[in-house]
C-alpha cells in the first residue's frame, strides 16, 4: 500500500474555495459573515489568507475594508506588502486570526474562531514551540509523530494521570486510556479506543502505550500476569505483521483489534484479538527502500547462531524475497536482539519451543520456495531443474516430497464433468503459483500465531467488561489505487459514519443537559457513499458477481460499473483517459482506482494439489495449519487454457467435485463481514478517538509539513468535528469562569450576590444580539467569535485602566521631578551665594597679604644680594690664600721624592749584580750533580735487569692474588685501614721522590763544577758518549719491562673482572638474606599486632564491663549519700505523714516515655512518705557498712585492671623479646663476617708492603696501579656494606626507641639485657632516655585515667540532673496536654484533688507544728519537774515513782517505720486469658479512647509487662504466643482499618513503643547506656529476642509505610485544588476559555478544596500523632514526606498543565508555599527538612515570575533553578502560558539559550517527573 508516494495537493487550486465548498459553514456560523465585516471595517484586523507553500498565511489588514471592495490591503508578517484579491462571484472575505492569547491551547474548540487554518496554526505552535505532540479537538485525540523518543511515557507520567480528570491534565494518550478506563468502572458500560492514521503518523506506539497503561494502573486477578502477556503480543504481532515501508519503519501491515478484559473489579483477566486484511502480497514483492515482514530477517540475522543451523539460511540479500527493497537493514535495531525479544513473548505466552522452531521452519521454507528456480521448457510449459537445492531445502523443512511438490508447482489440474486433466504452465503462471503459495502458507502461520496468542490471553475468569483498541489504516491515496487502498478507504468510510454520529450525539445530549433550544446541525453524511460500495448491485457485489464468471476480466467488471453507477451516482466517475479506471468521491478526497488486479486479489486463489501435498506433510505443525480443511481453489471451478493437455482415464469423485461447486468468500465479502461486525461492537461500546498525524514524509524530528498534516487533517475527520461544533455553540464558559474571566467588565452596582443572575446582566449589557448566545443551567454558550469580542472588550477596558495608571503614575513622577528640580534649584542658589561671598572675602584678605608679603620680599631680595657680595668676597681671598700654600707645599714634596728615587735606583743596580754571579754559581752546581746522578742511575738500570726478581716478584703476586680472590668478599668491612695503609705508601713515594730530587739537585752542582774546570771538558764528553749508550740500552730494557707490564695488566684486568663477578653473586646472596630478614621481620610484626589487637581488645572489653559496674556501683553509692543526707536534714521529724500512692502504676517504664513520668512521681512521693517516717539508726550503720563494702570492691577491681594490664604488657614485651633476640643474632653473625674480611684485607696489605720492598711493586708502577685500583673499589664496596649495617642498626634501635614508649614497667628485666649487649655508651644512653619516656607515658596514661574517671563522675552527676529536669518538664508537659479543651472534665477532676491535697498537706503541716510547740512546752515542764525533784529528792530512794507521775508523765509517739513497696513492673496474666488480652487490648481498642482518656502507649507498656511475666517464670511458649498474637493482631486491625489514618498512626506509635520496651530491657549494653540501676534490674533474662525484635521493627517500617500511603491517599485529592487551582489572592490570576474536555469531566465536582483544607488536613495529623505519643523525629519524617508529596504532586502537575504556566500561577503558588512554611514555623517543625522538599516548586514559582528575554536572564535563571532539572526547567519555559495580552511567550531562541548553558554544564539531568513514591523509612 504503499509503494509509492502520497499525492500532492493542488497548489494552484484555492484551499479556502475547496474548504468552503464543501464545508459552506465553516468559520462564517450565524453572525460570523456581520462580526467578521465589522472587524475588517475597523482596520489592524488579523486574517490568514491561502498560500502554495504554507497553505494558509497570517497577514494583517493595512486599510479599513468598505463594503463593495474586490480586493484586501494586506501586510504579512515578513513586512511584505499585498493586494488579496476577493472572489466575485461568493465574496467571501478570508478568516479570521484568533487573539494570541488563545494560541496554543490544549483543547481546539478553546478557539474563539474555528477553522482550517486556526486549527493548522495552533497545532503547528505547539508542536513546533512547545514541542508538544498531543492536543484536543473535542473529543478526538490528535497525535503528531515527532519522530523523536520523548520522556513522557514513564511510569510515573502514567502514575500522575491516574485518577486525574481528563481535562485537568495537558493532552495525552494515558488521558484518553485513564477517561475510557474510568468510564468503564463508573457508566459500566464498554468502551473503545479508535487509533487511525496514515502509515508512519504512529497508530500503532499510541495503541501500545494506551494497553501499557491499562495494564499499569489494573492488575490481573491470577497469578498468570494477564497484564504482561497483553503487553507481550505486542513484539509477537510486530515481527510477524509490522514491515518497513519508506514512510515507516515498523509500519503495521494489518489492522487489529484488540479487546482487554476486565472483572468486576477493573483489573484485566485477559484479551482478545481480532485481525483485518493482512498484506500478504508484501511477502513476495517489495518496493525500493521497504522490507518484508521483520520475522524474516531476524532469522537471517540470527542464522549463525547453532540453534537456527537446521534452517539453512544465510544473508538476508541471497533470498528473492527479502531482497527486493534493497534495504535490509534498520538503522538502529539489532535484528538479532529482535528475535531474541520475540522469543521471550512466545514462551510467555506458552508457545514451547518445538512450536518455536516449527515456526521458524515453516518462514525459513517460505524464503527458500522464493528462491526455487523456474525455467522454461517451451512457451506453454515450463520446468524446474533437477536437485535444486532450495527445493530441497523446502521439502526437507515441510517433510514433503521433492517430486510431488516440483511437478505441481509447474502443473495445474483441471477438472470437468467427466474428466480430469492435468495442463502444464507457463514459466510466469509457475512462478505466480509458487508466490501465491507463498502468501497463503504465511496467511495460514499469520492466523494461527493469532489464534494461539488469544488462547494464551483467555482465561475462565468470567468478564464483566472491556476495553477495546482499534489500531487501523487511515485514509490513503496514492497515484496508483488497487484493491487494498479500497477496503481501507471503504473501512474509513465506515468509521467516519460512525464518528459523525457520536459528534452530533454529544453535541445534542450537550444542549440537552443545559436546557438550551435544539437547533438542527447539517451535517456531512457520508451514507450515499457506503451504499455505493457495500449496497445491492453496489461495487463489491458486481465484483463478486465477476469473480464468479468463468470469464470474468477486470476490463468487463469496469464495463458493469460504468453501466451501473455512472448515471445514478454522483460520487462516481469515470476518468477521462482511461477505460480500466473509476472515481469515487470519499468523505475526504477523491480518489482513483485502477482496476487490474481487482479480481485476481478478491479470488485469492491458490493450487489445490499444491495443498494437499502440504497436508501429506509429515510435519505436525504445517498439517495443522491446513487442518481447517479449506480447498483453496477457484470459485469458478476450472481455468480456460491452451494446448498442453493430458487426459486422465480416472473417474470424478463425486464429494470432490461437490466440493468445487461450493464457493469460498471472496477477500472483499470477507472484509465487509468482518467490519460489520466491528462496526457492531464500536456501537455498543463508547468510543474514544485518536487521530495520529504524520508531520513530515521524511523522519525529520519535531519538522512540520503544513501541506502533509492539512491533507491529513482532512482525511481524519478533524475539521468535521470542528465544523459541527462551530455550527452551534463551540464557546461554552460555565458562570464562576466568566465571573472570574470578565469581572473587570463590571461595575460594582452590577455585582449580585446570585453569579448567575449578574452574569446574565452583564451578557444582555455587553452583547445586544441574544442569538450570539444562550444561558443553560451551569454554562454559557458562545457562537463562534463572541468570545474574542468579549476579550477584545477585556482588553480594551484593561488597556484603558493601564492608560489612566499610568497617567496617574507618570504625573506623580513628573511632580516628584518637579519638585525635586525646585529644591534642588534654592539649593544650588543658596550654596553659590555663599560662595562668591566667601570668595570676596579671601580676596579681600589674599590683597593685604599681598601688600606685606611684597614689603617683606623686597626687603628679604636687598639683604640677601648684600650677603651674596659679601660671601664671593670671603671666598675669594680664601682660594688665593690656598693657591699659594699649596704651591709652596708642591716644592718641597718633590725635592724629597728626588732623593728617594736616587735611593732606589742605586739599590737596584746592586741586586742585579748579585743575582747574575748568584745564576752562574747556581749553574756550575747543576752540571757537577748532574753528572753524578748520571752515575746513579746507571747502576739502578744495571739492578733493575734481574729476571729473577721479576720472576719471584711475578710469582708472589700470583700467589697473592688468588688468595685475595679467595677472600675478596670478606673484604667489605676494611676500608679504613686499607686507606691508611695507601697514604703511608703514598708518603714513602714522596720521600723517595724527595731524595730523587736531592740527588738531581747535587748532580747538578757537580755539573756547574765541571762548567768551572775547563780541563775536564774532554773526560766529561767521553762520559757523556757512554751515558747515551747507556740510555740506549736502558731504553730498549724499558721496552721490554712495558711488555711484561702489558701481559700483567691484561692478566690483573681478567682476575679484577672474576672479582667482579664474584661481588655480584655475593650482593645478590646480600640482597637474598636481607629479603629474607624484612619477610620474617614482618610477619613476625604481623602476628604481633594481631596478638596484640586481640588482647587489646578484649581487655578494653573486660575494661568496660569494669568501667560500667563501677559507674554502677558510683551511682548507688550517690544514690546511698543522698538518701543518708535526706535522713539527717529530717532528724527532728518524729511523726511520719500519710499519703496515698497509686498502686496501679509501674515502676519499669521507660525514661523516655510517659511510663517513666509517672515512675519517678511515684519514687517522689515514696521518697518524701519516707523522709516523713522517722531515722532508723539500723538503717544508718548498713549503709555506712554497704559504703565501705563498695569502697573495698571498687579497690580490689581496680587491682585486677592493673593485673590485667601488666599481663598484657610482659606478653608483648615477651613477643618482642624474641624479635630482638633474632636481630641480635643476626647483627652478630654479621660483625663476625666483617672481622673475617678485615683480616683478609689485612693480609693483603701485608703481601703488598712485602712485594713493595722487593722493588717490583713500588709506586708508580703499572703492577701496583692496578692493584690500587682494585683496592679502592673493594673498600668503596666495603663503606657501603658499612652504612648498610649502619642503617640496619639504626633502624633496630629506633624500633627499640619505639618500643621503650609503647611498654610498661614489666619490661624492665628484658631491657636490661639488652643494654647489657649495648657496645658503646650511646646506646645505654638512648636506652635510658627510652625507659624514661616510658615513665612519663604511664604516668600520663595513668592522669589521663585519673581524669577520666572524674569526668565520668560528673557527667553521671550531670544526668542525674538533668533527669530531674526532664521529670520537671515532663510534669509540666502532662500539665499542659490535661488542659487541652477535649479533656476538660479531667482536667476539672485532677484540679480538684490536687487543691484537696494541697490543702490536706496543709493541715498535716498545722498539726505538725502544733505537735512541735507542744513537745518543746512539754520538755521545758520536764526541765522545772526535773530540778524540783532534785530538790525534793533527799528523802526518796532511787527509782521509786508516784502513780501520779506515770499518769502525768508524757507519752512519745512511737516511730512504726513501714516498708517500701517493691514493684517488679510485671502482669501476671493466664494462658487461657491471652485472646481476652489481644482482643481488649488490639482488636476492640478505640485509639480515640486511649489517647484522651488514658495515657499514650498503654497497649504497649501492658503487653511489654505481661511478656516480662512470662520471661520472669521462664515460659518459652507463653512468650512465643504472646509475641506471635501480638504482631498477627496489629496485622489484622491494620488491614482491617487501614484506611483510617487514627488507627494507623495509634499503632504505629504503640509498635514503636513496645520495639522501644523490648531493645532497653534487652539486657544488650548498646539499649542499656542511658537506664538506671532499677531499670537495669528489669531487663529480660531468660529469653534473648532479637529475631522478634527485627520482625516487628519491619512491623513499623510496614506500619510507616501504610500510614504514609493512607496520608496520601487523603491529602491527594486537596493538593491540586488548593495548591494550584484555588485563587487564595483574589483577582490575581484570569480564567482562560477552556474547551470541551475541560467541560466533560468524568467526576463530578464534589466540592472545592482550598489551602486552608489542606493546613486544617496537616493540623490534624499532626495533633494525632502528638495525642498518640508518636516519636518527634517520627513526627518529623512524617511532615517531611507530607510536603514532599505536595511539592512533588503540585510539581508534576504543574508540569503537565499548560494552563497552570503563567505569571499569576507563580504567585499564587509562592503565596500558598509562604502559608505552608508558616505552618511549619507554628509547630516547631522549620528544622525537619521539610521546607526543602518544597524547594523545587519554590523555583519553578520562580521561574515563572522571573525575566525571560536576554542571555542575562537565561544565566540567572540557570543559577537560580538549581533544584529543577534541565527538562523540567525547558518543560516549563514551553509551557509558559500568558493569561492577558500584555504578556509575552517564552521564545524558541530563550528556551535553545537555556538548553545551550545546561549541555554545557557537567551535571546535566533529564528527569522530567518528580517521584512521588519516596523511601518511606
Amino acid at each position: 500500500r504503499d509503494n509509492v508516494p502520497d499525492k500532492v495537493v493542488n497548489p494552484e487550486k484555492s484551499e479556502e474555495a475547496k474548504l468552503k465548498s464543501k464545508y459552506p459553514n465553516l468559520g462564517n456560523k450565524p453572525g460570523g459573515s456581520d462580526l467578521l465585516r465589522k472587524r475588517l471595517q475597523k482596520g489592524c484586523a488579523r486574517v490568514w489568507i491561502p498560500d502554495a507553500e504554507e497553505v494558509w498565511k497570517s497577514a494583517e489588514l493595512t486599510k479599513d475594508y468598505k463594503n463593495g471592495d474586490t480586493s484586501l490591503q494586506l501586510m504579512l508578517e515578513d513586512g511584505t506588502n499585498i493586494e488579496h484579491k476577493l472572489d466575485p462571484k461568493t465574496k467571501n472575505l478570508p478568516y479570521l486570526r484568533n487573539p494570541d492569547i488563545l494560541v496554543g491551547e490544549n483543547d481546539l474548540t478553546a478557539l474563539s474562531y474555528l477553522h482550517e487554518p486556526a486549527v493548522l496554526h495552533n497545532l503547528k505552535v505547539r508542536f513546533i514551540d512547545s514541542k508538544l505532540i498531543y492536543t484536543y479537538c473535542g473529543i478526538v485525540l490528535v497525535a503528531i509523530n515527532p519522530y523523536e523518543p520523548l520522556p513522557i511515557y514513564g511510569s510515573d507520567i502514567i502514575n500522575a494521570y491516574s485518577g486525574q480528570n481528563m481535562g485537568d491534565m495537558d493532552p495525552h494518550i494515558f488521558a484518553v486510556a485513564e477517561e475510557a478506563y474510568k468510564q468503564m468502572a463508573r457508566d459500566e458500560r464498554n468502551q473503545s479506543i479508535i487509533v487511525s492514521g496514515e502509515s508512519g503518523a504512529g497508530k500503532t506506539v499510541s495503541a501500545k502505550y494506551a494497553m501499557r497503561y491499562f495494564a499499569t494502573v489494573s492488575g490481573s486477578t491470577s497469578e498468570a500476569n494477564v497484564e504482561q502477556k497483553v503487553l507481550a503480543s505486542n513484539p509477537i504481532m510486530e515481527a510477524i505483521g509490522n514491515a518497513k515501508t519508506t514512510r515507516n519503519d515498523n509500519s503495521s501491515r494489518f489492522g487489529k483489534y484488540i479487546e482487554i478484559g476486565f472483572d468486576t473489579r477493573y483489573r484485566i483477566i485477559g484479551a482478545n484479538m481480532r485481525t483485518y486484511l493482512l498484506e500478504k502480497s508484501r511477502v513476495v514483492f517489495q518496493a525500493d527502500e521497504e522490507r518484508n515482514y521483520h520475522i524474516f530477517y531476524q532469522l537471517c540475522a540470527s542464522s549463525h547462531l547453532p540453534e537456527y543451523k537446521m534452517l539453512t539460511l544465510s544473508n538476508a540479500n541471497d533470498f528473492l524475497y527479502t531482497r527486493q527493497g534493497r534495504s535490509p537493514v534498520i538503522v538502529g535495531v539489532d535484528d538479532t536482539m529482535e528475535l531474541s525479544t520475540t522469543r521471550k513473548a512466545f514462551t510467555l505466552l506458552g508457545i514451547n519451543e518445538s512450536n518455536q522452531m516449527g515456526l521458524f521452519q515453516v518462514l525459513a521454507a517460505i524464503l527458500h520456495l522464493g528462491n526455487v528456480e523456474i525455467k522454461d521448457r517451451d512457451s506453454d510449459s515450463s520446468v524446474i531443474p533437477p536437485n535444486n537445492r532450495h527445493l530441497t531445502a523446502f521439502c526437507e523443512l515441510v517433510g514433503v516430497s521433492y517430486q510431488d511438490m516440483s511437478q505441481w508447482l509447474c502443473h495445474r489440474k483441471l477438472k470437468t464433468a467427466t474428466e480430469t486433466y492435468i495442463k502444464t504452465l507457463p514459466r510466469l503462471q509457475a512462478t505466480n503459483a509458487r508466490d501465491a503459495l507463498s502468501k497463503h502458507i504465511y496467511a495460514k502461520l499469520f492466523n494461527w500465531i493469532v489464534a494461539h496468542v488469544n488462547k494464551a490471553l483467555i482465561t475462565n475468569i468470567t468478564q464483566h467488561s472491556f476495553i477495546g483498541v482499534l489500531d487501523i489504516y487511515g485514509f490513503e491515496t496514492f497515484e496508483i489505487n488497487s484493491f487494498e487502498q479500497f477496503c481501507i478507504n471503504y473501512a474509513n468510510e465506515k468509521l467516519q459514519q460512525q464518528f459523525n454520529m457520536h459528534v452530533f450525539k454529544l453535541e445534542q445530549e450537550e444542549y440537552m443537559r443545559e436546557q438550551i433550544p435544539w437547533t438542527l446541525i447539517d451535517f456531512y453524511d457520508n451514507q450515499p457513499c457506503i451504499n455505493l460500495i457495500e449496497a445491492k448491485m453496489g461495487i463489491l457485489d458486481l465484483l463478486d458477481e465477476e469473480c464468479k464468471m468463468p470469464k470474468g476480466s477486470d476490463d468487463s467488471w469496469a464495463q458493469k460499473l460504468y453501466n451501473t453507477h455512472l448515471k445514478t451516482c454522483s460520487l462516481f466517475e469515470k476518468p477521462r483517459m482511461s477505460n480500466r479506471a473509476f472515481i469515487i468521491q470519499h468523505f475526504a478526497d477523491k480518489v482513483e482506482y485502477q482496476c487490474d488486479g481487482f479480481l485476481e486479489k478478491n479470488k485469492d486463489t491458490v493450487n489445490e494439489e499444491q495443498i494437499n501435498v502440504l497436508k501429506a506433510s509429515k510435519f505436525h505443525l504445517l498439517v495443522e495449519l491446513f487442518h481447517d480443511g479449506e480447498k483453496a481453489i477457484s470459485p469458478t471451478g476450472q481455468v480456460a487454457g491452451t494446448g498442453g493437455r493430458t487426459r486422465l482415464s480416472i473417474k470424478p469423485d463425486k464429494s470432490r467435485e461437490k466440493s468445487s461447486k461450493e464457493n469460498k468468500k471472496t477477500v472483499g465479502c470477507q472484509f465487509r463481514n468482518s467490519l460489520h461486525m466491528l462496526m457492531g461492537t464500536l456501537n455498543a461500546t463508547t468510543p474514544h478517538y485518536v487521530r495520529c498525524i504524520k508531520p513530515n514524509d521524511f523522519k525529520l524530528g519535531f519538522t512540520f509539513d503544513p501541506k502533509r498534516a492539512v491533507q491529513q487533517l482532512r482525511a481524519c475527520g478533524v475539521l468535521e468535528t470542528i465544523r459541527i461544533s462551530a455550527a452551534g455553540f463551540p464557546s461554552r464558559w460555565t458562570y464562576q469562569e466568566f465571573f472570574s474571566r470578565y469581572r473587570v467588565l463590571m461595575k460594582q452596582k452590577d455585582v449580585l450576590p446570585d453569579k448567575k443572575l449578574t452574569c446574565r446582566n452583564v451578557m444582555e449589557q455587553l452583547v445586544q444580539d441574544q442569538d450570539k448566545y444562550q444561558f443553560g443551567k451551569t454554562k454559557i454558550f458562545f457562537r463562534a467569535g463572541q468570545v474574542a469580542y468579549l476579550e477584545k472588550l477585556r482588553s480594551e477596558k484593561l488597556r484603558v485602566a493601564c492608560v489612566r495608571i499610568q497617567k496617574t503614575i507618570r504625573c506623580w513622577l513628573a511632580r516628584k521631578k518637579y519638585l525635586r528640580k525646585r529644591s534642588a534649584a534654592i539649593t544650588i542658589q543658596r550654596f553659590t551665594r555663599g560662595y562668591q561671598a566667601r570668595c570676596l572675602a579671601k580676596f579681600m584678605r589674599r590683597s593685604q597679604a599681598a601688600t606685606v608679603i611684597q614689603k617683606y620680599q623686597r626687603m628679604c631680595v636687598e639683604r640677601k644680594h648684600y650677603r651674596q657680595k659679601q660671601a664671593a668676597a670671603l671666598v675669594m681671598q680664601t682660594i688665593l690664600r690656598a693657591y699659594m700654600a699649596r704651591q709652596k707645599y708642591q716644592a718641597l714634596l718633590r725635592e724629597h721624592k728626588v732623593v728617594i728615587i736616587q735611593k732606589r735606583v742605586r739599590g737596584w743596580l746592586a741586586r742585579c749584580w748579585y743575582k747574575r754571579c748568584l745564576v752562574s754559581i747556581v749553574y756550575l752546581q747543576c752540571c757537577f750533580r748532574r753528572m753524578k746522578a748520571r752515575r746513579q742511575l746507571k747502576k739502578l738500570k744495571i739492578e733493575a735487569r734481574s729476571v729473577e726478581h721479576f720472576k719471584k716478584l711475578n710469582k708472589g703476586m700470583e700467589n697473592k692474588i688468588m688468595q685475595l680472590q679467595r677472600k675478596l668478599d670478606e673484604q667489605n668491612k676494611e676500608k679504613r685501614l686499607v686507606n691508611e695503609k695507601l697514604v703511608a705508601l703514598e708518603n714513602t713515594y714522596t720521600t723517595e721522590s724527595e731524595r730523587m730530587r736531592g740527588e738531581l739537585g747535587r748532580l747538578r752542582g757537580v755539573e756547574e763544577d765541571a762548567k768551572n774546570k775547563g780541563n775536564q771538558v774532554t773526560s766529561l764528553l767521553e762520559e757523556l758518549e757512554k751515558l747515551r749508550k747507556e740510555l740506549s740500552s736502558t731504553q730498549k730494557e724499558k721496552k721490554t719491562i712495558e711488555d711484561w707490564a702489558q701481559t700483567y695488566r691484561s692478566e690483573m684486568e681478567k682476575m679484577v673482572s672474576e672479582l667482579k663477578e664474584q661481588n655480584g653473586s655475593l650482593k645478590k646472596e646480600k640482597d637474598d638474606l636481607n629479603r629474607l630478614i624484612q619477610e620474617q621481620s614482618q610477619q613476625m610484626t604481623e602476628k604481633m599486632v594481631r596478638a596484640i589487637a586481640e588482647e587489646t581488645q578484649q581487655l578494653e572489653t573486660n575494661l568496660n564491663e569494669e568501667r560500667s559496674r563501677y559507674q554502677n556501683l558510683l551511682t548507688e553509692h550517690r544514690r546511698l549519700e543522698e538518701k543518708h543526707d535526706d535522713l539527717k536534714e529530717e532528724m527532728n521529724v518524729s511523726k511520719p505523714g500519710h499519703r496515698r500512692t497509686d498502686s496501679t502504676h509501674s515502676s519499669n517504664g521507660s525514661e523516655y516515655t510517659y511510663n517513666s513520668e509517672c515512675a519517678e512521681l511515684e519514687e517522689g512521693s515514696r521518697a518524701a512518705e519516707d523522709v516523713t517516717r522517722g531515722i532508723d539508726t539500723s538503717l544508718t550503720l548498713k549503709l555506712q557498712k554497704r559504703l565501705t563494702e563498695l569502697e573495698q570492691e571498687k579497690q580490689s577491681l581496680r587491682n585486677e585492671l592493673e593485673n590485667k594490664e601488666d599481663q598484657f604488657l610482659r606478653a608483648r614485651a615477651r613477643a618482642r623479646g624474641a624479635e630482638l633476640e633474632y636481630e641480635s643474632l643476626k647483627r652478630q653473625e654479621l660483625e663476625s663476617e666483617n672481622k673475617k674480611l678485615k683480616h683478609d684485607l689485612v693480609d693483603i696489605r701485608q703481601s703488598l708492603l712485602g712485594n713493595a720492598a722487593t722493588g717490583a711493586g713500588a709506586p708508580g708502577s703499572p703492577a701496583y696501579k692496578v692493584v690500587l685500583e682494585q683496592l679502592n673499589s673493594s673498600c668503596e664496596e666495603l663503606e657501603v656494606r658499612k652504612e648498610e649495617v649502619l642503617i640496619l642498626r639504626s633502624q633496630l634501635v629506633s624500633q627499640k626507641e619505639a618500643m621503650h614508649h609503647k611498654e610498661t614497667m614489666t619490661e624492665l628485666s628484658v631491657f636490661v639485657e639488652d643494654v647489657s649487649k649495648l657496645k658503646d655508651a650511646g646506646e645505654l644512653k638512648q636506652a635510658y632516655m627510652g625507659l624514661k619516656d616510658t615513665n612519663r607515658l604511664l604516668e600520663h596514661q595513668l592522669q589521663t585515667q585519673r581524669r577520666g574517671y572524674d569526668s565520668e563522675v560528673e557527667s553521671l552527676r550531670g544526668e542525674l540532673q538533668n533527669v530531674k529536669e526532664d521529670n520537671n518538664r515532663q510534669q509540666q508537659l502532662l500539665a499542659q496536654n490535661l488542659q487541652l479543651p477535649p479533656e476538660a472534665r479531667i482536667e476539672a477532676s485532677l484540679q480538684h484533688e490536687i487543691t484537696r491535697l494541697t490543702n490536706e498537706n496543709l493541715d498535716l503541716m498545722e498539726q505538725l507544728e502544733k505537735q512541735d510547740r507542744t513537745i518543746r512546752k512539754l520538755k521545758k515542764q520536764l526541765k522545772v519537774y526535773s530540778k524540783r525533784i532534785g530538790e525534793m529528792g533527799a528523802g526518796q530512794t532511787e527509782g521509786q515513782t508516784s502513780p501520779g507521775q506515770m499518769v502525768d508523765e508524757p507519752i512519745h509517739p512511737v516511730n512504726i517505720p513501714r516498708r517500701e513497696k517493691d514493684f517488679q513492673g510485671m502482669l501476671e496474666y493466664k494462658k487461657e486469658d491471652e485472646l481476652k488480652l489481644v482482643k481488649n487490648l488490639i482488636l476492640e481498642l478505640k485509639p480515640r479512647g486511649v489517647a484522651v482518656n488514658l495515657i499514650p502507649g498503654l497497649p504497649a507498656y501492658i503487653l511489654f509487662m505481661c511478656l516480662r511475666h512470662a520471661d520472669y517464670v521462664n515460659d518459652d511458649q507463653k512468650v512465643r504466643t504472646l509475641l506471635t498474637s501480638t504482631i498477627n493482631s496489629i496485622k489484622k486491625i491494620l488491614k482491617k482499618r487501614g484506611d483510617d489514618f487514627e488507627t494507623v498512626s495509634f499503632w504505629l506509635a504503640n509498635t514503636c513503643r513496645f520495639l522501644h520496651c523490648l531493645k532497653q530491657y534487652s539486657g544488650d549494653e548498646a539499649f542499656m547506656k542511658h537506664n538506671t540501676q532499677r531499670q537495669n534490674e528489669h531487663t529480660l533474662s531468660n529469653f534473648d529476642l532479637a529475631e522478634y525484635r527485627q520482625v516487628i521493627s519491619d512491623l513499623a517500617i510496614q506500619i510507616y509505610q501504610q500510614l504514609i500511603k493512607c496520608m496520601e491517599n487523603i491529602l491527594q485529592p486537596m493538593i491540586v485544588s488548593g495548591m494550584l487551582e484555588h485563587e487564595t489572592i483574589q483577582g490575581v490570576s484570569g480564567v482562560k476559555p477552556t474547551g470541551l474536555r475541560k467541560r466533560t469531566a468524568s467526576i463530578a465536582d464534589e466540592g472545592t478544596y482550598t489551602l486552608d483544607s489542606i493546613l486544617r488536613q496537616l493540623s490534624a495529623f499532626h495533633s494525632t500523632m502528638c495525642q498518640h505519643g508518636t516519636d518527634p523525629e517520627l513526627i518529623k519524617q512524617v511532615v517531611k514526606q507530607q510536603f514532599y508529596i505536595i511539592g512533588a504532586v503540585t510539581l508534576n502537575n504543574l508540569l503537565l498543565r499548560k494552563d497552570m504556566c503563567s505569571w499569576s500561577k507563580g504567585m499564587q503558588i509562592r503565596y500558598n508555599v509562604s502559608q505552608q512554611e508558616e505552618w511549619l514555623r507554628d509547630k516547631g517543625l522549620m528544622v525537619c527538612g521539610a521546607k526543602e522538599t518544597l524547594e523545587p516548586l519554590i523555583q519553578a514559582a520562580q521561574l515563572l515570575q522571573v525575566k525571560k528575554k536576554t542571555d542575562e536572564d537565561a544565566d540567572a535563571i540557570c543559577s537560580m533553578c538549581l533544584a529543577l532539572t534541565t527538562a523540567q526547567i525547558v518543560k516549563v519555559l514551553n509551557l509558559y502560558t500568558p493569561v492577558n495580552e500584555f504578556e509575552e511567550r517564552v521564545s524558541v531562541s530563550f528556551i535553545r539559550t537555556i538548553q545551550v548553558i545546561y549541555s554545557n554544564s557537567s551535571n546535566v539531568t533529564f528527569i522530567l517527573i518528580v517521584k512521588i513514591n519516596k523511601s518511606k523509612h
